[in-house]
């Protein structure tokens, strides 16, 4: 896959963009994109003259993939290098995407949030309206985090039907229109 065709190209570029939105490195969500669209493994020089990147970054940018989980190291028979494929399934993926991001982001601000709250219980100068919103926040990571948890456990396909119900949902739960 050592040239894109312009499809393929478009897309490497838009996700290495969107990775930088989402606090990616722009060269790991290429090598991300590219892994996924390509029919094969690919070995590290082949990711690194596809996409003109130096083979060093192209290193440690897969490094960064296997440890989220959503790119692994294969072997093809008669190659002895390395080669790398992306998870296929997309919703596994953002299932693996997700667990990270909770792990990264959002364990670290309910340990914290959850210190500020005893801190401030013990703290005099601390005032009311501080104190209330902190619980608020602290209640809605909990509740999204036990939420999250549950849905966590359904097989996928549980997940997208719950997802396609839309409105329909809203419904079920008498909201109305």
């Amino acid at each position: 896959m050592p040239t894109l065709n312009p499809v393929q190209q478009k897309f490497v570029l838009h996700w290495g963009e969107m990775g930088t939105r989402w606090g990616i490195n722009r060269t790991v969500a290429q090598i991300h994109a590219l892994l996924f669209i390509a029919p094969k493994p690919l070995p590290a020089e082949e990711i690194s003259d596809t996409l003109q990147v130096a083979r060093s970054n192209v290193s440690t940018s897969l490094k960064e993939l296997q440890a989220w989980g959503i790119i692994r190291r294969v072997h093809v028979m008669g190659d002895s290098r390395d080669h790398f494929e992306s998870m296929k399934d997309v919703w596994e993926m953002f299932r693996v995407v997700l667990d990270e991001r909770k792990k990264r982001e959002i364990d670290p601000t309910l340990t914290v949030l959850r210190d500020c709250i005893l801190e401030a219980d013990q703290d005099k100068t601390t005032d009311e309206f501080t104190k209330q919103r902190l619980r608020e926040l602290a209640g809605f990571f909990e509740t999204t985090n036990a939420w999250y948890a549950q849905v966590r456990s359904w097989p996928a396909s549980a997940v997208v039907k719950f997802i396609k119900l839309g409105d329909k949902a809203r419904k079920l739960l008498g909201l109305g229109e």
